[in-house]
């Protein structure tokens, strides 16, 4: 059987590690500090076969020179030079077969113009995606337009409802206070808040997610709600769920 674990790095970072429980071979997902990784596997003597990575920034590479110098893994991510170590350049529409599960590589630019999502159906079906969706949020536009993010969003709401969301950070409890603004009338947002301050106090992740569960949480994907529209009104146009998006992520960069 197929596990996924987080790894907290750099202060709000996770680095997902997969694992087969019949093998010490695993694959982690945006090292961007070699350090905890390096500690896990040596104390539970796993052997890194495999990295993936979603984007080139920093904190989601940092780690991979160490890891590649210690280990030689396969390195798996987007086709730019600007990430150095990946040995297996991946496009959207490729598929790629790790720890016995088969993913697909899904589009996702607007946080960064490189960035990829990794989605395996199955049961459950898994998706790594990066810095494009959070849990109750979505990633700030670095390099893309809001049209490519919002794009990239509706791609991912294709998926199956059971998808487990493993994104690449612990914004969850900021997230949601936003979506309270943004949402106020969502009974589900006010129950989530409580559900993650009780995680966040005992040090627990609130990751991962699923997709149903984000599709009633997240207000960047609830764009053609009406109460999501009225709150976004009074802070740029809503006259479509692109322009809705677009209003949402600009009061979030300045909430």
């Amino acid at each position: 059987m197929l596990s996924v674990t987080p790894i907290p790095a750099l202060g709000d970072n996770y680095i997902w590690l997969m694992r087969q429980d019949t093998s010490p071979e695993v694959c982690v997902v945006d090292p961007g500090d070699a350090s905890p990784v390096i500690d896990l596997l040596e104390r539970e003597s796993l052997k890194l076969s495999t990295v993936i990575i979603t984007h080139h920034h920093q904190d989601h590479t940092g780690g991979l020179g160490d890891l590649i110098e210690r280990y030689s893994p396969r390195v798996i991510g987007p086709d730019n030079s600007a990430i150095s170590g990946i040995d297996e350049p991946v496009v959207p529409g490729d598929e790629v077969r790790v720890m016995g599960r088969l993913f697909e590589v899904i589009e996702g630019p607007g946080h960064t113009l490189d960035h990829l999502a990794f989605f395996a159906p199955g049961i459950p079906p898994l998706l790594f995606c990066g810095d494009i969706l959070f849990s109750a949020g979505c990633g700030r536009l670095f390099e893309g337009t809001p049209a490519q993010m919002h794009a990239s969003l509706n791609r991912l709401l294709e998926l199956p409802d059971d998808t487990l969301v493993f994104a690449g950070h612990e914004y969850t409890q900021a997230n949601l206070r936003f979506a309270s603004a943004a949402d106020p009338d969502n009974g589900d947002v006010k129950k989530a808040m409580e559900e993650c301050r009780r995680d966040r106090e005992l040090d627990r992740p609130t990751l991962p997610s699923t997709l149903e569960r984000e599709k009633r949480i997240n207000p960047f994907l609830r764009c053609d709600d009406a109460g999501v529209r009225r709150a976004a009104a009074s802070h740029g146009n809503t006259d479509s769920s692109e322009a809705t998006f677009a209003t949402l992520r600009a009061w979030k960069d300045r909430f």
